[in-house]
């Protein structure tokens, strides 16, 4: 052993806990009484094992006795992220052990677990999850009295009958600052029975810290379909994915909204932006963009409709409570999600569609101002027109009025008749012009008004929205505490 702590000692210990970060499922060889010694930890390791155990070690022995310490527990320079596990009863014990280990390993883990009698009848093992103080206490004890933050205390530990005190245990141990926990999915009496998957699955639910899901858990494949079943992941409380995808939608559309609805940005100027480049060759992607988003969106509010009807008629009856007590717990907990998902989902469909109605009306609005603005060019150019013939016409005459000679008179009451005329026809041009831009202008405060009660329609829908996130709020408080 002592060869081999020296090359350990020049290597850098490594933090279990990135592992569980990482996002990927993590593979760990479990503790075997007699197999998991460095040189099957060695053997391991070759095949992607990404986190070894040793057997476990009698935490009392292994302060005693440095014989013990050299017959139980060697390692070498890769033998990386190791936990030792530790049989203890006493809280004092179990920090002197990990002092001891502290330079070698990088972390502990507390057998909870052991169903042999010996063990149990020491006060060692499975016994302890009927301690939950105990636990709590050892947990504590090593996370005040080890320096190295990155140093892990986990706690491996068998379910009781009544699940309720299992999660409680968990929790008591999380509270004390436990790395994660290895839950074996059978109780204390039984041995080859089937394993509880669900257990793990509801205490999974219930904790924020990673949790490993342990039992008859054979090959490679076995570990991908607990994973499916289990979701032991070592990631817990968070939303999954697509929900995580939809909820920064929604605010990407609070957003969008909230910038098109700024008042100092006029429709003319949104069609500008409109008109760039880069706009261009969206708009061309736009429709069928738009009805992906909705198929998608419409999916999923249905997935939560269905969710929240599923859970809402569920009812725990007297069977199912006896053997997890826990149950009903986390159906509630199963059903908040659904209606946050269907929250979700509903508004992000309602705005996708007030957002699609937003812009035609602004589009629509820029037109008709553009034409109003025309219209208005036209009118005045008319009305100068129609004043500078009548300025000639009078110019005209006074020309002629100067001028009694018989034989011009009939040549310049023709000449007058015509003025007359096309006076009568630019008054009439006027007229016409007049009106068109009185319908214009008509049109242009229809659209104003209905832009007007779009808006005040949305401002209606954003404090509805904000009394639901509020309440969201308090249930999601309500449920943590």
């Amino acid at each position: 052993m002592i060869g081999d702590i020296r090359e350990t000692k020049e290597c850098q210990l490594k933090d279990p806990m990135d592992l569980f970060n990482s996002g990927q499922v993590v593979k760990i060889c479990a503790p075997m009484v007699r197999y998991s010694k460095l040189a099957f930890r060695t053997l391991v390791r070759k095949y992607s094992c990404d986190l070894c155990y040793t057997p476990m070690i009698v935490a009392a022995d292994f302060v005693r006795s440095a014989k013990a310490r050299d017959s139980e527990f060697t390692t070498n320079k890769g033998d990386h992220p190791l936990i030792v596990q530790f049989a203890a009863k006493e809280a004092q014990i179990l920090c002197d052990a990990a002092r001891i280990i502290c330079p070698f390993a990088d972390g502990i883990d507390l057998n909870c677990g052991c169903p042999q009698r010996w063990a149990i009848s020491e006060g060692y093992g499975a016994c302890l999850i009927n301690k939950p103080e105990l636990v709590k206490d050892m947990v504590r004890h090593v996370r005040s009295q080890i320096d190295n933050p990155k140093f892990s205390v986990s706690i491996k530990i068998r379910i009781h009958e009544d699940l309720k005190k299992t999660v409680d245990l968990c929790q008591k141990a999380e509270a004390a600052g436990v790395s994660w926990i290895t839950v074996h999915g059978r109780s204390i009496e039984e041995r080859h029975q089937p394993v509880h998957y669900d257990a793990i699955k509801i205490i999974k639910q219930s904790m924020s810290i990673p949790v490993v899901a342990n039992g008859d858990i054979k090959t490679l494949k076995d570990a991908e379909n607990v994973h499916h079943l289990t979701e032991a992941d070592g990631a817990s409380g968070t939303m999954t994915f697509q929900w995580t995808a939809v909820a920064t939608f929604l605010y990407g559309e609070i957003g969008v909204i909230l910038v098109l609805c700024l008042p100092f940005i006029s429709p003319l100027r949104w069609q500008k932006i409109f008109m760039f480049p880069l706009w261009s060759k969206v708009a061309v992607f736009w429709n069928k963009m738009f009805l992906t988003i909705i198929v998608l969106l419409i999916v999923l509010f249905l997935d939560a409709v269905r969710e929240v009807r599923k859970y809402s008629s569920v009812h725990v009856n007297e069977k199912a409570s006896n053997v997890n007590s826990n149950t009903f717990d986390h159906i509630q907990m199963k059903l908040f999600r659904s209606q946050r998902n269907l929250y979700l989902s509903g508004f992000s469909l309602f705005l996708w569609l007030v957002l699609r109605r937003t812009v035609t009306l602004l589009t629509q609005l820029a037109k008709e101002m553009a034409s109003h603005a025309a219209l208005e060019t036209q009118v005045n150019d008319a009305t100068e027109a129609a004043k500078k013939y009548m300025a000639e016409n009078e110019r005209l005459q006074e020309a002629l009025s100067g001028k009694g000679n018989g034989k011009k008179k009939e040549p310049t009451d023709a000449t007058e008749v015509k003025l007359k005329e096309e006076v009568e026809h630019l008054k009439a041009e006027l007229q016409k012009t007049s009106n068109a831009f009185h319908k214009a202008k008509t049109e242009v405060v229809a659209v104003k008004k209905q832009s007007e009660g779009l808006r005040r329609e949305y401002d209606h829908l954003m404090k509805e929205f904000e009394q639901l996130q509020q309440s969201l709020n308090k249930e999601e408080d309500k449920k943590d505490l």
